[in-house]
This record gives C-alpha cells, structure tokens and sequence, in this order.
C-alpha cells in the first residue's frame, strides 16, 4: 500500500514537467489555419493560329441549266454528253408549226394595215390640200378623214408589236450556248415534247475553266484570319497530287442549317485536270487578328454548372468564367475577364474553392 502511494504524485509530476516543456510555438501553429501550396504560371498574350481542314467541294464557275420557253417537239440535236460548245452555238432546234402559223398570220396582218393605212394617209393629204379653197370641203369631212388616218396609223403599230411578238417566239425554236463551255448532261431525244412545264432541262452547260472550291467555316472560325490568300487542297482522283487555290470571296452570313459561312477560292483548271462535282480536302492555317491567351489544358476546370480558371489575387482562389477557342498544340486559347501579368493555378480543380488562401509556386517555362 504505500508503494502505490509513492508512485502516482510521480507520475503526475512527470506529466506536468512534459507539457510544461513543449514549445509554445507548436501551440500557436496548430490553433492557426492550413495554407496549400499550388503551381501558378503568368498570363501572356501571344500569337495564336491553327492549322485545320475543311471538306470542300467544286463547282463550275458557270452553269446553265437549258430549257424550252415554248411547247414543241425537238427536231434536231446538235451536241452530247462531253461536247464542248461555244457562245451563241446551236445545241438545239425545235419544230412547233403552230408557232410559224401565227407568224404568218401576224405577217398578213401587218401588210394589210399598212395597206390601209397608205391609203388612209392618201386620201387625207389630198382632202387637207383641196380644202385650201376655201367652201371646198367641209369642216366636218377633214377631221373624219384625218380621224380615220390615224386610227390606221395606231393599227399598223398595233400589227408591229404583233409581228415581233411571233418573230420572237421563232426565235425560241433555236437554243444555243449562253457561254463557252461543256455539256455535261443531255436530257432528250428527237421528236421529246418539250415546254416550260418539262421537270428536267434539256441540256446542262457548265464552264470548267475555271472551278469555284467552296469551303463551308464552322462559325466558331468565321472570324479567324487565313495566312495567307492561297488554300491548298487536293482529291481522292489524284492521291498525293495538291492543288492550289486563290480566295475570292466570303459570304458574309451564317448558313441557319449547318451554322458555316462559305469561303470561295478559284481554281484555274487550264489543263482541266479537274471536274466540277468533285469533293476535295482543303486545309488553311487560320489565326486571330489580335493576340490572344493561351493556357495548358489543366488549367481549365469544368464542373456542370461552369468553365473556369483559377486565378491568385492577394493570396486567394478566385474562379473567372472563360469560353474556348483554337487549341494550339498542348493549349487552349481562353476568352474572359482576364489581364496580363495574372497568375493562374496549373491545376485547376473546383475543390478549390473560391476564397481557398493559397501559396503560389511559380511556374518557369
């Protein structure tokens, strides 16, 4: 019993003496908050571009789809399939004798209101002279004359327009080339009734001299700027072979249904090497116009609410928003309310909280 007694005021005395020796600094640090360490690297505006390919396609840079304006059946052909053709040439000659019926008719009718009209003319110069005597002719009688004149007169206009209505109409019975080109389909043969109600043309005209490549941009690109005016491109009939193209025109609207805007490059196809219709792959090195942010992937985080990156200002986590563009490589180019000179966490994560207090390890590149 007293052996027990003697021990426990020692055990009690070695206890003080330890918590009595412990550093009061070790006190202060666990009472205080926990600060991470993270890797952070500065944001620099610089110079960004993409090199990306297109599907393609191209297309005459004329093309005409020939139809009758007039009822009647085909006569005579005169070219096919592979024909080339010059402006003004004749493809095509239609019989409609109802068509030369009337051009006869408004022929006949044109001589015969002449005729009355001479005649008319005849008479009234010669009453307008016999009434210089004076009593000769009545008042009456000279203006019914000259009336009749120019009545006559206005049936002979009215018998022009006739006539060249139908000699007009004749002339529809001739289809020729509206440009130099090729005819790449042929839809009739002799004796086909044709008329404006024929659902497929009677021939098709393309110019492929000259080849227009077109390119449809998503519109996340149309506002990039190519390197250069030239495009190169090539197709599946020519593996290995590319081709080089000059741009010519942009659109200049979204299309609603593929949201692209078209880019347009000429072609010179001198050797007719090429044919319109053909699919092609262009590719085109395309930057901004001003310079932009790049920054590596992982410092993008994405949560299902919101895309962001993790900026340190004095010390604190700060989440700012930002939109995609080109990736360049290994990085992305960001758009947000950011300046240059911000430091941005490499890892970014939505753990990290807004306001987390963070230490910033600078990242040398």
């Amino acid at each position: 019993m007293k052996r027990s007694v003697i021990i426990l005021p020692l055990v009690l005395a070695t206890g003080i003496l330890i918590l009595g020796c412990s550093p009061s600094g070790n006190r202060k640090e666990n009472k205080g908050s926990k600060v991470d360490s993270v890797v952070v690297f500065t944001l620099k505006k610089v110079a960004v571009a993409r090199k990306l390919s297109f599907p393609a396609e191209l297309t005459p840079i004329e093309r005409a789809e020939i139809y009758s304006k007039i009822n009647g059946y085909v006569r005579e052909i005169k070219v096919d399939i592979g024909d080339r053709v010059k402006k003004g040439q004749v493809m095509i000659t239609l019989d409609a004798p109802e068509i030369l019926s009337n051009l006869a008719q408004a022929g006949s009718e044109m001589q015969t209101a002449r005729s009355k009209f001479l005649s008319s003319l005849d008479t009234y110069k010669r009453i307008l002279y016999a009434s210089r005597v004076e009593g000769t002719i009545a008042t009456g009688e000279l203006e019914r004359v000259k009336n009749q004149m120019v009545a006559d007169s206005s049936a002979v206009e009215a018998a022009k327009s006739k006539l060249s209505f139908s000699l007009q109409f004749k002339e529809y019975l001739t289809i020729s080339a509206p440009f130099n080109g090729i005819v790449t389909q042929r839809n009739v043969d002799l004796g086909t009734l044709t008329g404006s109600g024929t659902p497929k043309p009677l021939l098709v005209v393309e110019d492929v001299s000259v080849l227009r490549l077109r390119l449809p941009i998503p519109e996340s690109y149309s506002a990039a700027i190519p390197d250069t005016s030239v495009v190169g491109f090539s197709v599946e009939a020519t593996p290995g072979k590319t081709y080089t193209a000059t741009l010519s025109r942009k659109s200049g609207s979204i299309n609603l249904s593929n949201r692209t805007e078209t880019w347009e490059y000429i072609y010179q196809n001198n050797a007719d090497h090429l044919k319109s219709g053909m699919f092609a792959n262009a590719t085109l090195n395309l930057g901004r116009e001003e310079l932009s942010f790049l920054v590596p992937s992982s410092a993008i985080a994405t949560n299902l609410e919101r895309k962001f990156v993790i900026r340190l200002r004095e010390g604190k986590a700060e989440w700012v928003d930002v939109k995609n563009g080109f990736n360049q490589n290994d990085k992305i180019e960001i758009f947000g309310t950011l300046n240059e000179g911000d430091l941005l966490v490499s890892g970014a994560t939505d753990e990290i909280k807004p306001g987390t207090k963070l230490v910033g390890k600078l990242k040398v590149n």
